[in-house]
Formats: C-alpha cells, sequence, structure tokens
C-alpha cells in the first residue's frame, strides 16, 4: 500500500453554507480534490486516502445572513472558518496546479454562500522549488546607487496618450528632480503612438543625461504586460537599452507569466496589482493579500504594490500596514521584497504610514504629490523626502516646514498648503 505524502498545503477558509459547516467544508476539500458529486468508477478509498483533501479543522462562527448569491435560496447561513490539507503529491510544484487546488472551482459551488481563502502554509519542498525575487530590497537600492531611507518614485502622467515628444519632456523633468524611481502606468504597455522600444530608447537616454548632473541612478520600471509570446522580447528590448527594471500586472497576466519572466530577467521585477481586488475586495469571496503576495513572491517579484496609507483606494490604513508587513516576513531563503505604496501619497502619508510600519525599506509612488506641486517636480521629490525625515525623527510636519521655509527652502511648506490630509 503506497503511503499519503506528508507533505502538504494547508489552508483556511472563510466559508458561509447552508449546511452544517463539517459537510460543506468536506464538499469543498472534495470538488478540489478526488472527489465529485457522484461515485464514479476507479474512485477508491485507496485513491482517497492517497491523494484526496482533508478537513482538519472546522470553528463555527454562527448564522448570518448570505453573502453571495446562489442558486440554492436561504435567508440564513452558518459561517466560520475551516481548514483543509492537500497533500503535496496531488499539486507538485507548479503554481498553475497550485491555484486550481486551492482556488479554483470552489468559488462556484451552490453550496457555498461565501468562499475566501484567508491564508496558506506552504511546504518547504515548494517554497525551495521556486527562486524568490532576484534583488529584492537590497537589489532595487544597489542599482538606484544604494539610496538610503524611503525610496521616493513617481508615474508617467497622463496615464495614456502622449507623444514621444511630451514623454520626454515629462522624463527629462522628473529625472532632473532626482527622483528615485519612475515607472509607467499599468495601462501604458506598448501602443503604436508611443512603442515601448522608443519609450525605453527616450527615457534611458533622459536617465543618462540626468544621472550626469544629479549624480542620481533613477530607476525606470517599463511595462512589458502585454501578449505572452512577446514577454522575452520586451523583457531584451529593456536590457539593450540599458533599462534596470521591468514591470507586470501580475493578476492580469498571472503567476506562470511572473515565474517565466523570472527565470530570464536581468532586472528587478516591478509586479503591479492591477485587477487584484476584483478577487480579494469582498471579504466573503476569492483571497486575501497574505496569501496572494506569498505565491507572487515566490514566483520572483522584487518589487510588490500594497495599496497605500491614507490612499484613494478601499483598504484600510490597517490592512495596508498588514500588507506591508506581511512583505516583511521570512519566506524560506528567499529575500523581501520591497513593498511599495501608491494611489494618493503626499507629504502627510509619510508620517501615518512610518508610524505604522515603522520602516523605511519601501518605495513610495506619488504621481500628484511629485507632478502636482505648485513648484515643480524637483520641489515635490524634495517635499516628500522631507516628510519621511520628520516621520522617521518623529518630528512636527508644520514644525518641519517652517524650520525649512526659514532658512530658504519652502518646498514642504507649499506642499502642505496644496495637499490635503487624508
Amino acid at each position: 500500500m503506497t503511503l499519503r505524502d506528508p507533505r502538504s498545503f494547508t489552508c483556511v477558509y472563510r466559508i458561509e453554507s447552508p449546511l452544517e459547516l463539517d459537510v460543506a467544508a468536506s464538499i469543498l476539500a472534495g470538488e478540489q480534490s478526488s472527489g465529485t458529486f457522484v461515485q464514479v468508477p476507479g474512485e477508491t478509498v485507496e485513491l482517497h486516502e492517497r491523494f484526496g483533501a482533508r478537513v482538519i479543522a472546522v470553528h463555527d462562527a454562527g448564522r448570518t445572513q448570505p453573502s453571495l448569491p446562489s442558486r440554492i435560496e436561504q435567508r440564513e447561513v452558518s459561517a466560520g472558518e475551516v481548514t483543509i490539507e492537500f497533500p503535496m503529491e496531488a499539486i507538485g510544484t507548479d503554481f498553475a496546479t497550485l491555484l486550481t487546488a486551492i482556488g479554483g472551482n470552489l468559488f462556484e459551488l451552490g453550496d457555498l454562500t461565501g468562499c475566501r481563502l484567508e491564508s496558506i502554509d506552504l511546504p518547504p519542498d515548494f517554497i525551495n522549488a521556486h527562486p524568490g525575487p532576484e534583488f529584492g530590497v537590497p537589489g532595487t537600492r544597489r542599482l538606484i546607487g544604494n539610496s538610503s531611507g524611503v525610496l521616493v518614485g513617481t508615474i508617467i502622467k497622463p496615464n495614456v496618450g502622449l507623444a514621444p515628444d511630451d514623454f520626454r519632456s515629462i522624463v527629462r523633468e522628473l529625472t532632473r528632480a532626482s527622483v528615485d524611481f519612475i515607472k509607467d502606468d499599468e495601462l501604458m504597455t506598448d501602443p503604436k503612438y508611443l512603442p515601448l522600444s522608443e519609450r525605453v530608447k527616450i527615457a534611458q537616454q533622459e536617465i543618462l543625461a540626468a544621472s550626469e548632473t544629479t549624480g542620481r541612478q533613477t530607476m525606470y520600471a517599463f511595462n512589458i504586460t502585454g501578449d505572452l509570446g512577446g514577454l522575452r522580447r520586451r523583457h531584451d528590448e529593456v536590457i539593450k537599452a540599458g533599462g534596470t527594471c521591468v514591470m507586470l500586472n501580475v493578476p492580469i497576466m498571472g503567476l506562470p507569466a511572473l515565474a517565466w519572466l523570472r527565470s530570464f530577467s536581468e532586472v528587478p521585477i516591478h509586479a503591479h496589482r492591477a485587477g487584484l481586488a476584483a478577487s480579494m475586495r469582498h471579504p466573503a469571496l476569492g483571497m486575501s493579500y497574505g496569501v496572494w503576495q506569498k505565491l507572487v513572491r515566490l514566483a520572483g517579484a522584487d518589487q510588490i504594490h500594497v495599496s497605500g496609507l491614507g490612499s484613494k483606494f478601499y483598504e484600510t490604513d490597517k490592512e495596508v500596514a498588514t500588507n506591508i508587513g506581511s512583505l516583511q516576513l521570512p519566506l524560506g531563503d528567499t529575500l523581501n521584497p520591497l513593498p511599495v505604496l501608491s494611489s494618493g501619497q503626499n507629504v502627510h502619508t509619510p508620517e501615518i504610514t512610518y508610524a505604522s510600519v515603522k520602516s523605511q525599506d519601501l518605495l513610495m509612488l506619488a504621481g500628484g504629490g511629485v507632478a502636482a506641486h505648485p513648484e515643480g517636480p524637483a520641489a515635490g521629490v524634495r517635499s516628500l523626502r522631507q516628510a519621511w525625515e520628520a516621520a522617521v525623527s518623529e518630528q512636527s510636519l508644520p514644525v518641519s516646514a517652517d524650520r525649512l521655509a526659514a532658512s530658504g527652502d519652502s518646498a514642504l511648506s507649499v506642499a502642505l498648503r496644496t495637499f490635503k490630509k487624508p
């Protein structure tokens, strides 16, 4: 008799069901492994024992109204958390197979009016099968010139539609503002009016020219999202021009695409989360950020978006702080990726961010916070660095602004008047 593989993936799901929770959990486990709704030939006890997912814990949280629609109408359902164990032999080390097992048809089961994957415990053999980030925090800092403190970055705006000459002007202004990092917008891929090859050429020319004046090597994350067949070609275009970072919209392209990019990428991979909220925002559906980031880290992302404290998006500041903290936890022997703050960041957000996470290993992307500064992008960048210095030293932001203004630098005081406090 072949014994069951002792290695396993352990998943905690928050579920709702008109059935008793232990019954619903068994249906979930069967659907996602060796079972089906009716007995079929070859479905033996031995097969179930070896390959079937197991329910190992059920915690009932009481009755609630159903969160999601279903063909099974019910006014009240049972809610709680269930822990399911999947044997590694049934899944292996492939990302697509893992996601199909832990996050596939279970979301469609009529017997579940809520199903969310809250956490996953990965076996060491799965973790060790994937390289994780090649550069992470230290590699990113090294390529930017070993900058200390929080890295300050921005996004090319307008998002789309810029002609080559307009694009050049914006990059020239931003690189001469001594910004650490610039990225394409997630909507900017490889359009005919500004192809990636031309965008890379222009940006790298301006980065090099600016570095001779500022002494700072700005990193630019070029968005190479697009058809899978052209992914390597687009990466190579960036490398050939001397680029130091590529960007991928990971929820759109998928973990296998990210893992493939990691297998040949010569520069850090900037992982954008565009599309993630479709599977994460509803508390009764999809998966948590904590689960997603583990898999994205293992697939090779060096920089990962976490949203932002005081942002324009839906996550609370507490949730964003938890997102950041999850990237700082160890995951086997892999490097830690750089958390990327975005969405409405300005001079008011460093204070609440540092108070929550007590870390400077962060990349803060501020679009309007840089470009919309009345004294220009250079003042925008400078004001953000000054706001971070005040936050880390626990100094009052208005007091710091007044002190700097008295010495002739009004960047921070003007920014405080210009940008709203979240």
